[in-house]
Parts: structure tokens; sequence; C-alpha cells
């Protein structure tokens, strides 16, 4: 509770960012990308963190959320009116993938959800008349910068809210039990696969609505940048390297993840792969309960 409360007291102060620096827009571009980071790191930690679901094809959701504002906005709608289609057809899309893949566990599970990105991505990659294949999509209008920043704001709120509801909540016990005993979970009458689903749906429409904004910031979407592996590891490396499981360690892993990439970006291209998978090994390693966990242990150790 009290890191909740915590992760709530940094996101309001975050609100009067803009209003003491209201032309520091290298800061408040920094932020907006933790925000709309610490929301998809937030979907994510809801199905592989509560129901210990590693998934490696979350990307796909995004993607679809960015390409349908992408299509919608080609097509006249205003992009606020994009944002609920978005979340909404990447979890319907959450749907037709989660019956079948969930009858799969441990790396079986893994390994499918990599082929069901990497099949998300060479559709939208031949669906030239859609998606404009390689070339991609180009919106023509955005939102200024600190429209954008709130909105990443609110998106980020209200997914760590919606987060803290779950794990409290008779279905996050039930994510919970499939985590720790799949089987003893059933047993004591859990439908495994329906709450699993119902898990994953929750995860793509937050998903999905953050693949909108994403679309709104870069103005351009191409299969490799929406449906990307890089996309889905990245995924994946955040809640570990903050406390997978947690409500505040998503956030503080995207943190992490989106200052030390702009500074990667900046000095050492394409190297931004490699830090994080020795961070990421480093924590599996050493503190699998990632940050959040090694600073529970350093406190227990001064106390």
């Amino acid at each position: 509770m009290a890191k909740l409360i915590g992760s709530l007291i940094v996101l309001a102060l975050a609100a009067v960012v803009p209003l003491v620096a209201p032309h520091a827009e290298y800061v408040l571009g920094l932020l907006f990308l933790v925000f709309l980071y610490g929301t998809m790191a937030t979907s994510w930690n809801i199905l592989g963190g509560f129901a210990g679901q590693v998934s490696f094809g979350h990307a796909a959701f995004l993607g679809i959320g960015a390409y349908t504002t992408a299509i919608l906005a080609g097509l006249g709608w205003p992009l606020w009116a994009t944002l609920p289609v978005a979340g909404a057809l990447a979890a319907l899309f959450s749907l037709l993938i989660g019956v079948p893949t969930f009858r799969l566990r441990g790396p079986y599970f893994a390994i499918a959800t990599i082929g069901v990105g990497e099949a998300t991505r060479l559709i939208a990659l031949n669906w030239s008349s859609l998606t404009g294949g390689a070339s991609g999509l180009t919106l023509a209008t955005t939102p200024p910068l600190i429209v954008q920043y709130y909105l990443a704001l609110a998106l980020c709120a209200v997914s760590v809210a919606i987060a803290a509801r779950i794990k409290v909540s008779r279905f996050g016990y039930a994510l919970a039990a499939i985590r720790s005993d799949p089987d003893a979970a059933e047993t004591l009458g859990v439908d495994t696969t329906f709450t699993k689903t119902q898990a994953l749906v929750v995860s793509a429409f937050m998903l999905g609505v953050a693949g909108s904004v994403y679309a709104m910031h870069y103005l351009f979407i191409s299969p490799d940048s929406a449906f990307g592996f890089k996309t889905s590891i990245s995924l994946v490396i955040m809640p570990i390297v903050g406390g997978i499981g947690t409500i505040a360690g998503p956030l503080l892993g995207a943190a992490i993840f989106t200052v030390l990439r702009e500074q990667l970006e900046a000095y050492f291209p394409y190297l931004d792969l490699l830090a994080f998978g020795v961070i990421l090994c480093a924590i599996v390693l050493f503190e699998p309960k990632g940050l959040l966990g090694l600073f529970d242990r350093l406190v227990k150790r001064r106390g």
C-alpha cells in the first residue's frame, strides 16, 4: 500500500511539472516517454507479473492500437475518438489468440507468443493496401506536447489504479493462484484459461490505447517499429528490472529504461539491447524480485 501511495504521489507531482517549466521541452518529452512506457509495462505486468504468463508478443497489441489511430485519422476521424477504438480492437485480437495459446504452459506459451507477434508483423508488412507495408503510415497532425504529456500521465495513472484494484480483488487472487500453481488453482475452482484470457484482454486494451498515443507522438509507424520483437522484449524488461508482480515496479523499470535508452541511443547507438540484456541477466541471477526487491532487502537488513 505504501508503494502504491508513493506511486500516486509521484504521478500527482508530475502533473505540476508543465506548470513550473512549460518550455522545458526535453524534460516534458522524456517524462512523456516515462509515463507511456510505464503504462505499457503496467499492462504487461497484469498478465506476466500477476498471472506469471510471460508473453513475448505483446507488441502486437501496441501495434494494432497504433495502426488503428493512423488508419482512422487518415479517414478523417478526430484523434481522441480513435483511442477507445484502438483499445477495443487490441482487446478483440487478444480474445482470438488467448483461447488457443493459453492451453500451452511455460516455455511453450512463451514460444507461441513470439510466433503471434511475428505473424502480426508480417501481416502488417504485406497488407500494404491498409497498412502501407514497409513504407508505414504517417499522421498529418498531432496534439501539442503538453497535451500529449497530460494524456500519457492520465493513462499511466489509470493503468496503475486498474492494476492496484486487480491485485487486491478476487480476480487478482485467482491470477496469483495461477502463478503459484495452475493445477492447484484448478482444483480450487479457478477456470485458469478463462481467468488468464480476462487478464490478457485487460492488458491488451490498455496497450492498444497506449499504442494510439504512441502513434500520435511519433506521427509515423511501420511494421518494424510497432510490431517488432525489440518492442516486445522492452515490455518484458521493464517490469522485471523494476519488480515483476508489483505495482510500483513497472513504473520504476520504465523510468530507468527510458533514461538509459535515451543516453545509449545518443552516445552508443545499437548497444541498448546488449546493455538491457546484461541488466536483465543480473536481475534474474542476483535479485529476481527486481530493484524494489533489492530495496526491501536493504531496508530489512538496515533495520
